[in-house]
């Protein structure tokens, strides 16, 4: 061949693409005929039955779609030529003006390989003026001895098999779908990019995303539930594992592995992600993301009945699965929620008691408890182990290793919360960057270990630094040099850099491992500070290091007071505010002296039960608590008003002078508090200062009312106050 390139001759044993069976995909590069004269390819048209069609000027978008055209029309006259009656063939463009990719559905493997070869020279015999007749019958001998090979290897399932994909939470889904099996008391099995575990127990390491992995699952000893993580690489290089699922999840579709294989935009990576709903039983279902367009669009390419999740309570997606028959699973009232056309929605459990969720601060693991929950119940799984199973997953390393594993690591003063994550695009790191803000202590600082694998566009790369700069406090590098993909270190951090430039980030700390980059964040951290690693290759390594360091995971009860710490809350916050609902003063004692008990040693409820001493007549009892919280580490605001509340307590008691001593320090850090300068002003009153206690309540005044007759006068009130001030 001189003028047309065989790029690409593939088998696809699974459904693919292209068709939900079998079939060979032939990439092919057209030079000669993409370059033909508008005349000579009309010859070209003519000669293979095309007499009418719009060639086109040369490498032109027109004349591409003639090709796409004139190879259809030469293979179809190929395979019948070769008794082939009836071929499935499906042509699209290539990735430039002279490609084109042809599909054919296939049963003998020999043959449909040599068809693919014939029709290369085929095309390359056209192109230089030759009979279509006469090089078809020149590949007739070829195609007539090809022997027939061995069937497709992909598996009819003979029992329930979800299958999930997308570009971010398909493994967390699939192990959570898989947790719910396991706890409804199903013999379950599941492949991903871990390996294929089976009750649990890892039978095979490695990236099993593909239709390897689906075979060892279904081929699991007393295997009675099959959940299959789908990645696209297996689909694109070798088709699906399994001719049909019960249940299909599409989690997400977002700018991850562009530019390989053929897929270079996102919608190319939908279509990709779309294969496991066209397979889907027509009385199976199909879990879809109702907040991304592109996944919600998947609905109208499958006869399986669609099962929308969305974070959207009032997402229109909702109102259009329940008109069609489908169902749809949501956040209500703050509960998983699962919505029926004719149904009283059924709240499964309050998301707060998803140990998975964080406290519901990771808010991409809400959705894919939504999307598990949906698969779970869509396989018959009982609705209480479903429940059951929500509430026991766990984001740790035994349940879910790599995903958003959360640690506590002692470091001098305190304890850094550390979190591994593979974070491996966009998506993932703003994730992740959501969960580490929601878990840094007030006034602290996020690390970041900053790194990706090398099959990753410069643009994505580029953003990932970006991201990393305008979000988090202090970053390394921290490379991944098993997961290179051609690419060099050099060239890696170059790109990242990039984008931490337009972030304002000068210059970074590189290390060449993912567990030196996490050091030496930790290292760097204080107290309340949260470390992140983007981990993709020293999971274990990290493991064992933080074990070293006196580290331990995160429960749930330990991340539940980290978000409250992190947002400036307490863990009886609720409980405190219910005690100031009490109108009766014993019942209020009584109370304070309960929660005093529940939280020994604890600044913030020493405070509270101090103030109800205080409200109820007893100063005395009320000085040693206020204190008691003083000497512990009682944070703002409560700091200074309970140095109020004692200067107000002891001036009541008739202790003046330690009043005034107590209530001086306040005035010297909030001198415009009107509401310090009102509890200074009367203490210096008692101490037979009236003329300071109102040239300090003046001076606020001037400085901080937005009264209109005080800003007409603030002047005047100001020089007064300096004046009485001065007098003294």
């Amino acid at each position: 061949m001189t003028g047309t390139e065989l790029r690409e001759l593939r088998v696809l044993e699974g459904p693919n693409l292209y068709f939900t069976k079998p079939a060979v995909k032939v990439r092919l590069g057209l030079q000669a005929l993409a370059a033909l004269s508008p005349s000579a390819m009309r010859a070209v048209c003519r000669e293979v039955g095309l007499d009418r069609a719009q060639v086109g000027a040369a490498d032109s978008g027109q004349r591409q779609r003639a090709l796409l055209r004139v190879t259809e029309r030469a293979l179809r006259t190929l395979a019948a030529d070769a008794g082939v009656r009836r071929l499935g063939v499906r042509v699209r463009p290539g990735g430039d003006p002279t490609e084109v990719v042809a599909a054919f559905v296939w049963r003998h493997r020999g043959r449909s390989e040599q068809l693919g070869r014939s029709l290369a020279e085929v095309l390359d015999g056209v192109a230089t003026g030759g009979r279509l007749a006469e090089l078809v019958a020149a590949q007739r001998d070829a195609l007539t001895a090809a022997s027939g090979g061995p069937p497709p290897r992909v598996i009819t399932p003979r029992i329930p098999v979800a299958s999930i994909t997308g570009t971010n939470g398909k493994t967390t889904t699939t192990r959570l779908l898989a947790h719910l099996g396991m706890t409804a008391g199903l013999t379950t099995a599941w492949s991903s990019t871990d390996g294929v575990v089976a009750m649990g127990a890892m039978v095979e390491p490695g990236d099993y995303s593909g239709p390897a992995g689906a075979r060892a699952v279904l081929e699991t000893p007393g295997v009675q539930l099959g959940i299959l993580e789908t990645a696209r690489g297996g689909m694109l290089l070798k088709g699906l594992g399994v001719t049909h699922n019960d249940v299909s999840v599409v989690t997400n579709v977002s700018a991850d592995h562009l530019g390989m294989q053929g897929i270079d935009t996102v919608d190319q990576l939908a279509e990709v992600k779309a294969i496991v709903t066209k397979v889907t039983r027509p009385r199976g279902w199909s879990v879809l993301n109702g907040d991304d367009p592109r996944v919600w669009a998947m609905r109208t390419g499958t006869r399986a009945r669609p099962w929308v999740f969305t974070l959207d309570p009032a997402s229109p997606a909702i109102r259009e699965a329940l008109s069609v028959g489908g169902r749809a699973i949501t956040v209500l009232d703050d509960h998983v929620t699962v919505l029926s056309a004719d149904a009283v929605p059924d709240r499964l459990v309050p998301v707060l008691d998803l140990p998975m969720t964080l406290s519901g601060l990771s808010v991409h693991n809400v959705a894919n408890a939504l999307a598990g929950a949906a698969a779970g119940l869509a396989l018959g799984l009982p609705r209480e182990a479903v429940v059951a199973g929500l509430r026991s997953f766990a984001p740790d390393d035994v349940l879910n290793p790599g995903r958003m594993n959360t640690y506590s690591v002692p470091v001098e003063g305190g304890e850094v919360t550390v979190i591994v994550d593979l974070a491996h695009n966009e998506a993932g790191l703003e994730a992740l960057m959501d969960v580490c803000r929601g878990l840094v202590a007030p006034g602290g600082r996020v690390h970041l270990g900053l790194g990706t694998a090398g099959d990753r566009t410069d643009d994505i790369l580029q953003a990932l630094g970006e991201i990393a700069g305008a979000r988090a406090d202090h970053i390394v590098a921290a490379h991944k040099t098993r997961y290179l993909r051609g690419r060099t270190v050099e060239d890696m951090e170059a790109q990242l850099r990039i984008g931490l430039a337009r972030s304002g980030v000068a210059d970074i700390a590189s290390y060449l491992t993912e567990l030196e980059g996490l050091q030496a964040c930790v290292q760097a951290a204080s107290d309340g500070d949260v470390a992140a690693i983007m981990c993709h290759a020293d999971r274990e390594l990290i493991a064992e290091w933080i074990g070293a360091a006196g580290g331990r995971a995160d429960t749930a009860v330990d991340i539940r007071r980290k978000v409250i710490r992190a947002r400036g809350e307490h863990p009886a916050e609720a409980d405190i505010v219910a005690l100031w609902e009490l109108d009766d003063e014993d019942a209020l004692v009584a109370q304070g002296a309960r929660l005093y008990a529940a939280y020994p040693g604890d600044a913030r409820v020493a405070y509270e039960y101090g103030g109800t001493m205080d409200s109820s007549g007893h100063g005395e009892q009320a000085v040693p608590l206020y204190r008691e919280a003083l000497a512990g580490d009682l944070r703002e605001p409560y700091r200074h008003r309970c140095s109020i509340q004692l200067a107000s307590t002891l001036r009541n008691l008739g202790r003046l002078d330690e009043a005034r001593a107590e209530i001086e320090q306040v005035v010297v850090a909030y001198p415009d508090s009107l509401g310090v300068l009102a509890f200074a002003a009367l203490i210096r009153h008692d101490c037979g200062e009236a003329t300071l206690a109102l040239s300090g309540l003046l001076a606020a005044l001037a400085a901080t009312s937005t009264d209109p007759d005080v800003a007409r006068y603030r002047r005047s009130i100001g020089r007064y106050a300096q004046s009485l001030g001065s007098d003294r």
